[in-house]
Order: structure tokens, then C-alpha cells, then sequence
């Protein structure tokens, strides 16, 4: 096992550092002009966390590549976090997009397209009844009040390290066993501990122990943690998980986000499971801002039994833009084709490929290092032990180690995600692309010697 030379890395990073400031003028001179009028000089605080002096400016994105403004092509391992899964612009979505752009975009009433959705969505994820939001956040949050209202119960059970978007209920975590704010938590409304219970993953017991109090409505989880590294769920766990959450009353919201990378019809109808609430948001409508969220025949009865029709438009539950034409026509057309079952035989297998070339870097190296895949989604983590939950996956975290490897590659014509070191692909990767990563990360670790 090698161990890395600190005051090496730092040396390999501040070089790193000078030959992306050296070869990006352009971007620098657009980040110096936005600082006057965007906090931080970037229209989103995140947008801040990539390696460089600066973010890159991107003048134009299709496929699986991007161009910056400096005239640099990279191969895009992010596609905007899962937002452009689908590839940037596919055809269909352009297309489809453009006419329902000229017919309007939003009216506050249905298209015969949200009838199909409503039925494709029944198809690919196996409940009945389906409503629509903008993004998977609020597809989280009103699932969550629909919960809630439906059980009568105040408090979620959500676990450590998982990833929902900006829902406030799960920026919660565990410290010696008592629930807190989340590192990096803003201006939390109350403490997390008075709406929120927090279990490790795979800790069927913990889940128990948690639910035995009665007093949670929902338990909101990802088939498998993906944002703190991918922590796969361990055998049985979800069927236990469905169980206990039957057994006391808790409501299951299974947020499918970033796992849809598991199949056309997510890791749920991959691996055949049963919630009561399903979301999903980010790649569904191509990057157009789109979510939706599903329940059982039984929420949807309770829901029409409690929502009055003078006041469903003030509980909390909704948006001006939900449902809208434009997003409408988007996701018809991303899951009429895109997100196909052609497509993700073609995804999977690059993932693969991805998995198996940075595992032999890793072994011919010697690094305590691993690399895991879920569907056409991978990632490497800096530790030899695959985590068994968000506590551990959270432990391998090395900020300094991952901003190396970052910005190495993306001097190198290179993409991953900034906040973690994942990989996904989309139906416009090729295995060429899926190489160059592996070339690239080759030489990023070859540096360490």
C-alpha cells in the first residue's frame, strides 16, 4: 500500500493550479467581471467547490462533451450532476422543446402530455398515481407534508450522509449517536433533531429502534447512498426496510434521483421494490427543470379524503410551474427516447468499463483505494475498504486528495463531479472517452511516486 507525500501533493496541486489559471484567460477574465454582481462570481454558492482559481465558463455542450469559452473540449464525467444523464441536448428533447416553445410554456392547465406521462410513469415504476414538480427537491417536500398529513406524525427517518437535494428535514447527521445539523448546514429553521431521526445505512436494527417511537411519519431513503461515494444496500435490507416501516406505520419514500442510473425503471423495478412515495427529478426532462413524484392507491385515497378544493392551493403542496407545458414536453420525450432500455444497455456496460480501468490503475499502483459502480454511475474512494454505510463512506473523504485528482483531469480534458469523484455516462459516451479517463487517472496517480 503507498502512501501519498503530502507536501508532494500540495506541491503536484499548486501546479496544477498555475497551468489551469495559465491556459484559461477567458474564463478568468469572465469570473473577474462576475464578482461584481454574483456572489462569489458564480450564479450558484456550489459552484464555487471546483478545484480551479475559478469555474470554467462553458460556451456550448452536446453529447457526452462540452466546450469552454478558451476553446478546451473536455468529456463531461458529471453531466451536470446527474441533470444531463441523457447526454447534453438530445435530439429528441431539442425538438420537442423547441415546438412546444413556440405553442407556450406554461398556462396552469394540462397537455395530453402529462395523460402519457401519467401512464408511462405507472409502466416503468409500478404506482398509480403520479403528480408533477420542478425539480426533486420539492417532489421530496411535498411527499414528505403528504406523509405527514397522511399518518398524523411529525418527525422523517432519513440516513447519515444521504442526499435529497435542499429539503431541510435531511441536512442531519450523527454525532456519538445524537442527531445535528449537517457540517455546512445554513440558517437550519429549527434543530434537526425536532423533525428528524438519523440511522446509519444498512442498520436494519437502528431503523427499528428509531421507528419503535411511532412518532415518524416517512422514512425518505435512496435505494443506495451515491453522494457521499456509492454505498450499496447490503442483502435483505430492503425488504427489511419495508418491513419495519409496515410493521409501525411509517409511510416509505423511495428518492430515485440519482439511482434512475440503475435502469429505465430505476433501482426500484430493478430490484423490485415497494414504496409508498417515489420521486425523481434532475435527468428526467433533459436538464429542463422537471420532477415528479408517485404514491399507492391508498395515499392517493387518503389525500382526496383531506384535501378540500378550496384549499388545495395554499397547503404548501404545489408551485406556479409545476406541470408545466414546456417541462411536460421534455420529459415525454426523454422517456420516450432517451432514457430507453436500448440506452442503458449501452450505458451500463461503459460504466463498466470505466470500474474495471480505474481498478486496474488502483492495483497496479498499490493504492488503499476502490471503485464501485451502480448502472451507469461509478466512483472511486480513497480508502481499500468498501463502506457499509454514510459514516464510513463520509471517513474516507480526503478534500485535498480529490481536488488533486479533480483538477488534474480537467486539465486534462476531463469532467468529474466536484463534490465527490463520481463518474457517470451517458447514452452518448463512447469507450474512447471512458479510456481517456483512465489514461488520465493513470497518470494523475502515477504522479504520487
Amino acid at each position: 500500500m503507498k502512501n501519498i507525500d503530502r507536501k508532494n501533493l500540495k506541491m503536484l496541486f499548486e501546479r496544477e493550479r498555475e497551468t489551469f489559471t495559465r491556459s484559461h484567460p477567458k474564463s478568468a477574465k469572465l469570473f473577474e467581471r462576475a464578482r461584481k454582481s454574483l456572489l462569489g462570481g458564480v450564479p450558484m454558492n456550489w459552484m464555487s467547490k471546483w478545484p480551479g482559481a475559478f469555474p470554467i465558463f462553458v460556451a456550448e455542450a452536446k453529447g457526452a462533451h462540452f466546450t469552454d469559452v478558451d476553446g478546451h473540449k473536455y468529456v463531461d464525467l458529471c453531466l451536470g450532476d446527474t441533470g444531463a444523464m441523457t447526454g447534453h441536448a438530445p435530439a429528441a428533447v431539442v425538438e420537442s422543446a423547441t415546438a412546444q416553445l413556440a405553442r407556450g410554456i406554461t398556462t396552469m392547465l394540462p397537455t395530453e402530455n402529462a395523460i402519457w406521462l401519467g401512464e408511462e410513469l405507472q409502466r416503468r415504476f409500478g404506482l398509480p398515481y403520479w403528480q408533477f414538480a420542478l425539480t426533486a427537491t420539492d417532489a421530496n417536500r411535498f411527499s414528505i407534508r403528504l406523509a405527514r398529513m397522511a399518518t398524523g406524525r411529525p418527525k422523517i427517518l432519513t440516513f447519515n450522509y444521504c442526499y435529497h437535494g435542499s429539503v431541510d428535514e435531511t441536512f442531519a447527521t450523527l454525532k456519538d449517536g445524537v442527531v445535528v445539523p449537517r457540517r455546512g448546514n445554513i440558517g437550519p429553521p429549527v434543530d434537526p433533531a425536532l423533525t428528524t431521526r438519523v440511522v446509519e445505512f444498512n442498520d436494519l436494527e437502528g431503523v427499528e429502534k428509531a421507528l419503535k417511537h411511532r412518532d415518524v411519519a416517512c422514512v425518505l431513503t435512496e435505494p443506495a447512498l451515491t453522494n457521499v461515494g456509492i454505498v450499496h444496500p447490503q442483502p435483505g435490507f430492503h425488504e427489511g426496510l419495508r418491513e419495519l416501516t409496515r410493521k409501525y406505520g411509517s409511510l416509505l419514500i423511495i428518492d430515485e434521483t440519482h439511482t434512475i442510473c440503475e435502469g429505465p425503471g430505476g433501482y426500484t423495478r430493478a430490484h423490485g421494490l415497494k414504496p409508498d412515495f417515489f420521486t425523481l427529478g434532475k435527468p428526467i426532462g433533459s436538464g429542463i427543470p422537471s420532477a415528479v413524484y408517485g404514491f399507492t392507491e391508498e395515499v392517493a385515497t387518503l389525500i382526496a379524503e383531506r384535501i378540500r378544493v378550496e384549499e388545495c392551493d395554499t397547503g404548501g403542496i404545489g408551485g406556479t410551474l409545476a406541470g408545466n407545458a414546456l417541462s411536460l414536453a421534455a420529459m415525454r420525450a426523454t422517456l420516450e427516447n432517451v432514457l430507453t432500455d436500448a440506452a442503458f444497455k449501452k450505458m451500463i456496460p461503459m460504466a463498466k468499463r470505466f470500474t474495471d480501468g480505474v481498478s486496474q490503475v488502483i492495483e497496479q499502483v498499490d493504492l488503499a483505494w476502490h471503485v464501485s459502480q451502480l448502472g451507469c454511475r461509478a466512483e472511486y474512494l480513497f480508502h481499500k475498504n468498501v463502506p457499509r454505510n454514510g459514516g464510513e463512506a463520509a471517513a474516507a473523504a480526503d478534500f485535498e486528495l480529490e481536488r488533486y485528482m479533480h483538477l488534474y483531469a480537467l486539465n486534462r480534458g476531463v469532467l468529474l463531479t466536484p463534490f465527490h469523484n463520481m463518474a457517470l455516462m451517458s447514452p452518448a459516451t463512447s469507450e474512447s472517452d471512458v479510456d481517456k479517463h483512465t489514461e488520465v487517472f493513470r497518470q494523475a496517480v502515477g504522479e504520487f511516486n
